[in-house]
């Protein structure tokens, strides 16, 4: 995907065909995790960033952290080269990584302390700071409390406080809300835009969640390394079309062959799903009737749904959310 002609003084991160190699071993050929990739994150923009397992968005993440050099390309973050300038790059970011990087056996304060005084930030700024990084928190009347004696939801808060102690112009987050539960999420990601909202900073945050991409200002979709589509929430489900007809049954290829041979339809399979093709609004039901009328006894349940941001994923992936979380819980980075 090409870059804006618009000023890139706009853009707070700006990935130019950005290409990754992993090198092979004697039993592994080399293994190409990203492949000319380009995109751009607007000053003060939230952007989700998702994909299925082998994306490439973990390799990116890394990249962007400074964790790992890239085979070929460029990455500019907030007018500074990231690899001919880093310090300055790094300067702009704060990162909340996917695995805990608090010490559970450290009291919450001591965990801030700790990393402000990485920073060197202390005295009067650090008693400022921190009021300010925990002002929108729950962990407020915790702080002598260890970490670990949290739950899952508040220890999230304490690696966001942490990470807000430096006044970031920029936050990246990978997969911040994995092993949550649906609550905490919301909270979390609430808490998040409105943060976001109030300080102007740019979030690039890795999802596999779909309720948390739909209030995004853009989502980028990876797939093989590369980029399928970088829009809005709107209009990214818009280009699915209006409705959708989604039937479930027993046997699912069985169906979708007959329904290509019968119907000249092409469908797409998921699992024991198969979507039809996208109508504007109203011609899903004869569609609907249609199905019902030839195929009645091999369909478990019909309906006709508006296009959310999970069916522009496994349009352009193949791959469902639950798929991806199950792969994340069970600790397969996506």
């Amino acid at each position: 995907m090409a870059l804006s002609s618009r000023s890139k003084t706009e853009f707070m991160i700006t990935i130019e065909h950005l290409s990754h190699i992993y090198p092979g071993t004697r039993k592994t050929p080399p293994r190409k995790a990203l492949e000319d990739l380009s995109l751009d994150v607007r000053q003060g923009e939230f952007c989700i960033l998702s994909g299925p397992n082998g994306s490439g968005k973990s390799t990116l993440f890394r990249i962007l952290c400074g964790m790992v050099l890239p085979s070929a390309g460029k990455i500019t973050i907030g007018g500074h080269d990231l690899f001919a300038a880093p310090a300055e790059a790094r300067r702009l970011m704060s990162v909340v990584f996917q695995s805990p990087a608090v010490d559970k056996h450290l009291t919450v304060a001591e965990n801030l302390r700790l990393h402000a005084d990485l920073y060197g930030i202390g005295g009067a700024a650090f008693n400022e700071r921190l009021d300010e990084a925990i002002g929108w928190t729950k962990i407020k009347d915790r702080l002598d409390e260890k970490v670990d004696t949290l739950s899952g939801g508040l220890a999230r808060q304490v690696e966001l406080a942490k990470c807000l102690l430096t006044r970031p112009q920029i936050l990246l987050l990978d997969e911040p809300t994995t092993g949550l539960d649906p609550a905490s999420r919301r909270d979390f990601v609430h808490t998040l835009q409105e943060l976001q909202g109030q300080r102007r900073m740019t979030v690039l945050m890795t999802s596999h969640v779909f309720s948390e991409a739909e209030t995004a200002d853009r989502v980028a979709i990876m797939k093989g390394g590369r980029l399928l589509a970088l829009d809005t929430p709107q209009t990214l489900r818009a280009g699915l079309g209006r409705e959708m007809v989604v039937v479930k049954t027993r046997h699912p290829e069985d169906l979708e062959k007959r329904i290509l041979a019968e119907m000249g339809w092409h469908t797409r399979r998921h699992g024991d799903e198969l979507r039809l093709p996208e109508t504007e609004n109203g011609a899903g039901l004869p569609i609907l009737e249609r199905m019902l009328e030839l195929y009645r006894d091999d369909i478990e349940s019909i309906s006709i749904k508006q296009p959310e941001l999970e069916d522009v994923f496994i349009h352009l992936t193949g791959r469902t959310a639950q798929e991806i979380e199950s792969e994340t819980l069970e600790g397969v980075a996506p």
